[in-house]
């Protein structure tokens, strides 16, 4: 089947993946023939924003779409949401797949839309996914602070419910440290 873009790519934290962001990454994959999905602030990990890993994120991601995506880190640099973050998106894209996206794919977020202002030659397309399930990654956090497993499960894909019990346990140890390098 012929899809209209050849790469899309999706740039998050993923701290957790919830199927929201499984709606976005499905439309991705019905859309272009490689979807690339950037793991943003990956070296973050243990604290109450970041409290995952860049390899459990990636598990997260792999766990549902297998070799459907390709997953890749990326660490923040400390430029903020800026067209220099943007070429710095694109810099990794480019090294991990050897060409530019023509497609961006996310939430529609005040902070994405300057990413690639004054980028010359770029054509890229950008897709803003409306949130049709109101939920984020903060709320599926705060459900595993109130040892609320159900509705936890009302927002997850079932291929990680048995990880709970383990992912609360490191979101309960992260509740201590406030600290973070990431923007």
């Amino acid at each position: 089947m012929d899809k209209p873009f050849s790469l899309g790519i999706m740039v998050g934290r993923f701290q957790t993946m919830h199927i929201g962001h499984e709606q976005m990454i499905q439309i991705a994959l019905d859309l272009c023939q490689e979807v690339g999905i950037f793991i943003g602030s990956s070296q973050e990990s243990g604290t109450q924003k970041n409290p995952f890993s860049y390899e459990i994120r990636r598990g997260f991601i792999k766990d549902v779409f297998g070799d459907a995506v390709k997953v890749a880190p990326l660490p923040d640099i400390g430029v903020g949401n800026n067209s220099r973050w943007g070429e710095y998106v694109l810099e990794n894209v480019e090294k991990t797949f050897g060409k530019q996206p023509d497609l961006l794919i996310s939430g529609k977020e005040a902070r994405r839309l300057d990413w690639f202002d004054g980028i010359r030659g770029l054509t890229i397309a950008e897709l803003y996914i409306p949130k049709s399930i109101d939920i984020s990654a903060s709320e599926m956090r705060s459900y595993f602070l109130q040892n609320n497993k159900e509705v936890w499960k009302t927002y997850m894909n079932p291929k990680q419910w048995d990880k709970y019990d383990m992912l609360r346990a490191i979101v309960e140890a992260s509740q201590r440290i406030e600290e973070t390098s990431s923007l």
